[in-house]
């Protein structure tokens, strides 16, 4: 079948064919009918199968008659990731380019600026990712409730990243007679569950068997020690003919050591992870589609949807933890009918996830073999695992292993007794005290000082007397009589002159009698005192 044949109007068909593209593939020849009747599509296919092109041709035929109004889009697509995002909008751009469509680009790591701007003046096709749209809409910046079309692309994915409340809140903002179109690679009950309660007797289209790896892909695993996975992967790297390659790790952090390892020795090669501001993910992934990095060590963000022309070889560095993102991983290459190569490196402690993702593609990886480095098998304990570090411990029974036989103990030769030691002879120690006494003889001689019973005996004690005997001797204390003849001459004195509130303590001066003073008038003066 030719796209000629699809329905679809003379201007999106001139696109195609200036893209060079005449045949449709089997997912965009039973979506695009469906999608331009305006019927609700649930789409399963893999990633590499042209999903993207199933629902963006018949939206540019839908969207060609009307006109945007500010602030209100006309459709709405959502995309997990900034680089899908980016990926559709350029679609948009090549296959819209003889129509007059407005089309805006909200994700995060840009300013709000340009985005409200472009909203302001009305748009036909918003391409979002969830938290951007969220954002923007609880600002008062867009309105949703002109949406014709409703697109979600890669449904797994978004479950994956926990957009799934994110977007079952924008759909309850969104009108119920809109077209909705759903698009996933797998088919997960939760995505199950979504699908039914967003579609409105959706037509089904199922491509494929789901998460089966694209058969223009060549398979291979490399089984090696954990302190092996560089030199392996440089061997490769140099042996096979690689014309550019992505290299997915399942941590950040090991992105950025594995980069600067192929950088010491040699390589041209950059890093593209989530934590890279927007403008430095679109640069380095641009660089690489023009030629100018070879090699792109990444996480799982570009293992969806990221289409580059002619991607000879992927190479998992790490086991990925899902089967799934092994199908997305290595479905970069061999794409659009080329062929491509993958390999992976595993280790011994890699063999539940190897395994998972033998009994998802149904058929095993063919392993090979490196000269120069030590081979490995599966079930063997790793040497960080016998030092404690990480390791999955447990009986081998329990990991499927058969347990080791015990090698027989030689029998040890008995030991050669020991001499007993020789009881030294005790040392004589009278040389040593004869010495100590001659130099106390030496020293001058102390003054001894007089016992205790030739101390002066003290005085005896008189007897006490009585307190009778006391009391008179007290009294015949001659001070006693002084005392006693003050007070009673200051009583005298107290009663020509009273003086309150000094008690016997009053001083001698303040006891003399006051002297009566003049009468007013009179010219007698006080005898002066001797």
């Amino acid at each position: 079948m030719l796209f000629s044949e699809l329905g679809l109007g003379p201007d999106v068909l001139r696109a195609i064919e200036d893209k060079g593209y005449t045949q449709p593939t089997p997912i965009q020849e039973q979506a695009i009918p469906c999608v331009l009747q305006r019927r609700d599509v649930l789409g399963c296919a893999q990633t590499g199968t042209g999903k993207t092109a199933s629902f963006t041709l018949p939206m540019i035929d839908i969207l060609a008659s009307g006109r945007a109004r500010a602030r209100m889009p006309r459709s709405l697509i959502l995309e997990p990731t900034r680089e899908l995002a980016a990926q559709v909008s350029e679609s948009f751009e090549t296959y819209g380019k003889h129509h007059k469509l407005s089309m805006a680009l909200l994700i995060g790591g840009e300013t709000f600026t340009e985005q409200v701007k472009k909203l302001d003046r009305g748009v036909d096709v918003l391409i979002a990712t969830p938290g951007r749209l969220i954002d923007l809409f609880e600002r008062g910046n867009i309105m949703l409730n002109d949406i014709k079309v409703f697109v979600i692309d890669e449904a797994d994915r978004m479950l994956d990243m926990g957009f799934i409340p994110d977007i079952e809140r924008i759909v309850s903002k969104l009108p119920k007679n809109r077209q909705t179109l759903f698009f996933s690679a797998t088919m997960p009950p939760e995505i199950r569950r979504l699908a039914d309660a967003f579609l409105n007797e959706p037509v089904e289209i199922s491509v494929d068997p789901p998460a089966s790896p694209a058969e223009t892909v060549t398979q291979a695993m490399v089984l090696v020690q954990e302190m092996d996975k560089r030199r392996a992967l440089r061997h490769l790297l140099q042996t096979e003919d690689v014309k550019n390659a992505f290299i997915f790790c399942n941590r950040k952090r090991d992105i950025a050591e594995l980069q600067k390892s192929l950088e010491r020795h040699g390589f041209n090669v950059g890093s593209l992870h989530g934590d890279m501001v927007q403008s430095k993910r679109t640069e380095t992934l641009e660089r690489f589609k023009q030629g100018e990095i070879s090699l792109l060590v990444c996480s799982d963000v570009a293992a969806r949807g990221i289409d580059v022309q002619g991607l000879s070889h992927v190479f998992n560095y790490d086991v990925p933890l899902t089967p799934d993102d092994y199908v997305h991983r290595i479905g970069r290459t061999g794409r659009a009918g080329k062929q491509g190569r993958a390999f992976m490196l595993a280790t011994p402690d890699d063999t539940k996830l190897v395994g998972a993702i033998a009994r998802l593609i149904k058929r095993e990886i063919p392993m090979i073999a490196i000269d120069g480095l030590e081979s490995a098998e599966f079930g063997e304990e790793d040497s960080s695992r016998r030092r404690g570090r990480g390791g999955r411990g447990g009986k081998p029974e329990a990991r499927g292993r058969a347990p080791r036989e015990a090698a027989p103990r030689e029998e040890r030769a008995p030991r050669e007794e020991r001499p007993v030691r020789e009881e030294r002879p005790a040392r004589d120690e009278r040389p040593i005290r004869e010495e100590r006494a001659a130099v106390r003889e030496e020293r001058p001689a102390r003054e001894e000082r007089p016992m205790r019973d030739e101390r002066p005996a003290r005085e005896e004690r008189q007897p006490r007397e009585s307190l009778a005997a006391a009391e008179s001797r007290r009294n015949a204390d001659p001070r006693r009589d002084r005392d006693r003849d003050r007070r009673r001459r200051r009583d005298e004195d107290e009663d020509d002159v009273p003086v309150i509130g000094f008690g016997d303590h009053m001083p001698a001066f303040m006891l003399r009698s006051a002297r009566p003073r003049p009468a007013a008038g009179s010219t007698t003066e006080a005898p002066q005192e001797g």
